[in-house]
């Protein structure tokens, strides 16, 4: 019976980490989920995205917004005009993420505030034992 519970558990525990991996698969890199929180105002044109981004290749952006095409959190749309206008937007999908995203923003905040505080506070022990 024991043996049993524990069978369960651990299948449980597998099927966690499979989740995990699966997302952390999806939305890997560093850009993804910047992308689409840029994107979260409107749709960007590549090189306003490009700008809100500040740091990203052209060559790591498209990279990125093709994976996340595919993975039906952006889509891309092509205007006839002189020249060609492309445009990224958020799909309906999308804010499926967007607990995700508040998540690690709050936590994001909070990490920043306790490293700042530790390093303060090494600082003062430093200062301490001169």
């Amino acid at each position: 019976m024991h043996q049993h519970h524990k069978d369960n558990k651990s299948e449980a525990c597998l099927q966690s980490i499979a989740a995990i991996r699966d997302t952390l698969y999806v939305l890997s890199g560093k850009w993804k989920l910047p992308i689409i929180v840029a994107l979260s105002n409107g749709p960007q044109r590549f090189k306003d995205l490009q700008r809100s981004l500040e740091d990203i290749t052209p060559k790591i952006l498209s990279k990125e917004l093709k994976e996340l095409e595919l993975n039906e959190f952006v889509t891309r749309t092509v205007y006839a005009t002189s020249p060609v206008t492309v445009e990224y937007a958020l799909t309906r999908y999308s804010s499926s993420l967007d607990n995700i995203i508040e998540e690690l923003r709050e936590w994001g905040l909070q990490h920043r505030k306790r490293m700042m505080n530790s390093s303060r506070k090494s600082k003062k022990k430093e200062l301490e034992q001169v």
